[in-house]
């Protein structure tokens, strides 16, 4: 079996680009199954796999996504492949993986943005790919994301599979959690005994840190030792922003910003609980490698990743638009050391049933379903 699979940027870092990494190197070579990438840039894994160069126009801006559709079909076309999988908006493929939701409705109710032309060529590069003669069997990363498909195409439900990421299990059993703790406690400065709550995300406005921000300060005069109640915060944003409010509401001292980590598992280790109230997240992979360290996340119910999480179980689900209070009583629960643990628990069962090899024998037996169909 012959398979392309088409993404812009291909490399283990990132929502779509992990995704996409991930299952090509778990699948290629395997059963027979013979890769092709075709990428625009690419950092190459382990597995057997065949790179293809597309190029794109980065000028004028809006030819962007045209280009990038058009160069990529253009180079498969003359392969005799089995399966076209793309990962991004194109004109012709088999399977599409769709790691967010219609890009109009991203600007216009997520965003809310008016279109400009980038994004207008965008939605036509999309339309053209889901709306062609052979629709494509569109696999959402989520629940959320397939209501918003279906709200925005008129597409088959019977064209229609969610597949969530995966996570790497082993990434997490292989590692000891008491000398990370350790050792990433004693960098920032923390103590055994601080209850740590965890924030990881390139974007601190979409992810909702100025709220994380204020539920802590709400929180602070209710809890026990309140000292040592502490946020680390991982990622990337506008840091000068964010520490500038944890000044004003006083627990500039309870706040670490810890930067962009390599070494994010050990991270993950070190905390005690996950916090994202995501404005929009179409899955948030985070969250699951959260629950795969044994943390219980607290999310809002627009983050695609509550398909895994069992409010009250595995950790909360809040309101799409909580407030600071809502928040705050959920961070005091899980302050308490007896519930976290057992919430870890069951956080750590349900992410091993997301494990990678099982979204890559998933997609397998997908992939053979629609070549034993035939065009």
């Amino acid at each position: 079996m012959r398979v392309a699979v088409v993404i812009p940027k291909y490399g283990s870092v990132g929502g779509a680009e992990g995704f996409a990494f991930e299952l090509v190197e778990r699948l290629a070579g395997r059963n027979g199954i013979e890769v092709h990438v075709f990428s625009n840039r690419c950092h190459p894994g382990a597995a057997p796999v065949t790179y293809h160069h597309v190029p794109i126009l980065p000028f004028p801006r809006f030819m962007r996504h045209i280009s990038f559709a058009w160069a990529a079909n253009r180079l498969i076309d003359p392969y005799p492949f089995d399966i076209i999988h793309s990962h991004d908006r194109i004109f012709r493929m088999d399977l599409y993986s769709m790691h967010g939701i219609p890009h109009q409705t991203w600007i216009e109710e997520a965003r809310r943005k008016r279109m400009t032309l980038f994004d207008r060529t965008m939605v036509w590069v999309e339309k053209k790919g889901l709306s062609s003669a052979s629709c494509p069997l569109v696999l959402p990363v989520s629940h959320m994301v397939k209501e918003e498909l279906l709200r925005r195409y008129d597409i088959p439900e019977s064209r229609i599979e969610v597949i969530h990421p995966g996570v790497g299990i082993e990434q997490f059993s292989s590692l000891e959690r008491s000398a990370h703790r350790q050792e990433v406690r004693k960098r920032h400065g923390l103590s055994e005994g601080d209850v740590v709550m965890l924030f990881v995300g390139m974007n601190f406005e979409i992810k909702r840190l100025g709220l994380v921000l204020k539920a802590l300060a709400i929180s602070l005069p209710q809890a026990d030792q309140a000292s040592s109640f502490k946020l680390l915060v991982v990622g990337k944003g506008d840091e000068w922003r964010y520490r500038t409010e944890a000044e004003r509401l006083g627990i500039g001292e309870q706040v670490i910003f810890a930067g962009v980590r390599e070494n994010i598992e050990a991270y993950y280790l070190a905390s005690d609980f996950f916090v994202m109230p995501s404005v929009f997240d179409t899955f948030g992979m985070a969250v699951l490698e959260a629950m795969a360290a044994g943390l219980p996340v607290i999310i809002t119910e627009k983050v695609g990743a509550k398909d895994v999480v069992t409010d009250g179980k595995e950790g909360f689900v809040l309101p799409a638009d909580p407030s600071p209070g809502e928040l705050s009583e959920k961070m005091l629960y899980l302050r308490q050391n007896a519930a976290c643990l057992k919430m870890g628990d069951r956080a750590r069962i349900r992410a091993r049933q997301h494990d990678w090899e099982r979204v890559a024998n998933q997609m397998e037996l997908l992939f053979r379903q629609v070549v034993s169909m035939g065009p």
